[in-house]
């Protein structure tokens, strides 16, 4: 990279604000969808471009270009500055030696694998969700993904900080008709990492856990209703904790009354004394990891619930400088087109003392949530709506038949003050987190948690 050029805007930027930032990404994508039967489309991408931000006070200004060139950088850091840059040729900047996270190492990059071997993975996961019963299955949709993205950027704190994310992605969602219903079962896998991902993950096994969900949901009676003991389990993932608190936690949110809930809460009883909670950017290979934010500053462990006390919120730079904190590492960006905000990347509540076993033994009569599906929360209350896609009555200390159609209702802050059990387990899901048109990848977890009283939406 050529840093004179760098410097030469941060100089340039520097003096019309309090602070300024260069952020530079080169992103190399391949995709391939299955859709019934047939691949669809394979599209490999390019996107090369650069983002620039001068903060003044409390106004920011940003602007961002696909034109890379020293005179295409300069041009735009002249137009958000005003000033005139003078004179610059046409060489192209392009990324140079980037420091390779060795926390996240990359066994397999995804562009050294023929596209031939992904389509097949593909086309293997398709036919073995229609072989679980082909004239149940309807449809299969199969997505393969992967993204290598390298970034670099500079501000005028010091800051220069490069990095390269390897994203790998599998997704099967498959439909099953039968009776007069139809169902739907969804699985994925994936995270900051190569091709190895598929040493572990097995697509067949991936693609016949959502054809037999789908299946299953065909034959499940309908859902009860009303107020009711449930258990959720580690393999519902962390959907809950994300949409329920995570969102409500990030700093954006509490300075700008988004989430009233929790604002001036810090050491504050907000959950049980079994709930603690973290956003955790270090975790290894996770999808919402890496080694520096997309401001530049390093990951982080965040305790934000701690024994049910409030500890922290998620800060980025701008949101830290407001209230005199310190960035949490979690100023996020979908790209350059975008300037960062707070955002969670690995949420977890961390794991208890209690055995999943014991944990369902000690219901009479509830409902155990297996997975998890879409939702709604509204962050200024905390109210949800969730719905479940796999889910089974709980009758004497046992997991009986499964049930369809259920949604948990309730309040997130209420919720995590009733749970009286957690789990030693802990399960993840992967996801692309939406906020303000921007998606980042994250992962979410929980423990197998028992709440005492949810209102359960069901047809039954």
């Amino acid at each position: 990279m050529q840093d004179n050029i760098l410097k030469e805007i941060i100089k340039i930027t520097s003096g019309a604000g309090d602070f300024s930032e260069i952020y530079i990404e080169n992103t190399r994508t391949t995709r391939i969808k299955c859709e019934d039967n047939k691949i669809e489309n394979i599209i490999s991408g390019f996107d090369c471009g650069a983002g620039i931000r001068v903060i003044k006070g409390e106004e920011t200004f940003y602007g961002s270009t696909n034109d890379v060139s020293s005179k295409g950088l300069l041009g735009l850091a002249g137009s958000l500055t005003g000033k005139n840059p003078g004179s610059c040729g046409r060489n192209e900047i392009v990324p140079g030696k980037l420091e390779i996270d060795e926390l996240f190492p990359v066994k397999k990059m995804p562009d050294s694998v023929p596209v031939e071997k992904k389509i097949g993975l593909v086309r293997k996961a398709d036919e073995a969700a229609r072989a679980v019963d082909r004239n149940r299955v309807k449809q299969v949709l199969v997505v393969y993904l992967d993204t290598i993205k390298d970034t670099i950027i500079l501000n005028s704190n010091g800051t220069r900080a490069s990095e390269r994310k390897v994203y790998t992605t599998f997704l099967v969602n498959v439909v099953a008709a039968g009776g007069g219903v139809m169902q739907t079962g969804y699985e994925s896998a994936g995270g900051l990492a190569g091709f190895e991902l598929f040493d572990e993950r097995d697509v067949g096994v991936l693609a016949e856990e959502a054809a037999k969900r789908a299946i299953g949901m065909l034959k499940a009676k309908k859902a009860p209703s009303g107020e009711m003991l449930v258990v959720l389990s580690s393999e519902a993932g962390g959907t809950m904790i994300h949409e329920a608190i995570g969102h409500s936690l990030e700093a954006d949110a509490v300075q700008k009354g988004i989430s009233p809930v929790y604002a001036g809460k810090v050491g504050v009883k907000v959950a049980s004394e079994l709930i603690s909670v973290v956003d955790d950017s270090t975790l290894a290979g996770k999808r919402g990891s890496f080694k520096y934010d997309d401001e530049g500053c390093p990951a982080s462990r965040t305790l934000l619930v701690d024994k049910g006390i409030l500890r922290n919120y998620m800060y980025d730079y701008i949101t830290a400088v407001k209230e005199k904190a310190v960035s949490t590492g979690n100023g996020r960006r979908e790209s350059y087109l975008h300037a960062p905000i707070p955002r969670m990347t690995n949420t977890i509540i961390l794991p208890g003392k209690d055995s999943p076993e014991k944990i369902v033994r000690s219901v009479k009569k509830g409902l155990f949530v297996k997975k998890m599906g879409g939702g709604q929360v509204d962050t200024a209350n905390g109210n949800f709506v969730f719905d479940v896609s796999e889910s089974y009555e709980i009758r004497d200390g046992g997991i009986g038949g499964m049930v369809r159609g259920a949604t948990l209702i309730g309040n997130g802050p209420e919720i995590l003050k009733s749970i009286d059990m957690v789990g030693s387990d802990l399960g993840f899901n992967i996801g692309t987190c939406g906020k303000e048109g921007q998606g980042v990848p994250v992962a979410d977890a929980q423990p197998t948690l028992r709440i005492p009283s949810i209102t359960v939406g069901g047809t039954g």
